[in-house]
């Protein structure tokens, strides 16, 4: 009886150690920041509408089928300015297959402005968008830049990264890559 006790206690022991072994690991190989928050249940986007440098709108669902990335900056702001070359260099990554990234300038339509800041960071692969009406804001209840915003090819959010990231991490390629 005594034996048997013991080796429930064993057992209960090796689930419980186990269990949390595996969630840790997995939590770690599955996100590779401590500010992305990954959700459970990815939400649908709205085809919301922004616009490009030359004021021509765009469709958000018109890009279904890729993996999007949307990076919400502005031109004061410290963090967007460091991490802005790496999200550059991040399109030229020819392991993507359906990458498109939109990043959006959430200050008032200032073209200018927002050339010189591109030009100050040597910025050659990502365009320049803007959200002169805020539909972003309202789709997707923005409190502050950067904040970068994943997308899958059903173009539903799946994850959310809030401050600056490095989009050149190798742990962070190797996992967005699983959505690609």
């Amino acid at each position: 009886m005594f034996k048997k006790i013991k080796i429930i206690k064993f057992v209960f022991f090796c689930c419980f150690f186990f269990n949390n072994l595996l969630s840790t690991s997995f939590a770690n190989e599955t996100l590779p920041f401590n500010n992305i928050a990954q959700h459970k249940s990815p939400k649908l986007i709205s085809s919301v509408e922004f616009e490009d440098f030359y004021g021509n709108k765009l469709n958000l669902g018109d890009y279904s089928g890729k993996l999007i990335i949307i990076n919400f900056w502005a031109t004061w702001c410290a963090p967007c300015l460091r991490e802005m070359p790496s999200l550059d260099a991040l399109l030229n990554d020819k392991n993507f297959d359906n990458l498109i990234i939109f990043p959006i300038n959430m200050e008032k339509t200032n073209l200018e402005t927002t050339k010189e800041f591109y030009t100050s960071l040597n910025i050659k692969n990502l365009d320049i968008f803007f959200d002169p009406d805020l539909n972003f804001n309202k789709e997707l209840n923005l409190r502050g830049v950067p904040t970068t915003v994943l997308i899958n090819k059903e173009r539903k959010e799946f994850a959310r990264i809030t401050g600056e990231v490095n989009f050149l991490d190798k742990q962070f390629l190797h996992w967005l890559l699983k959505y690609d």
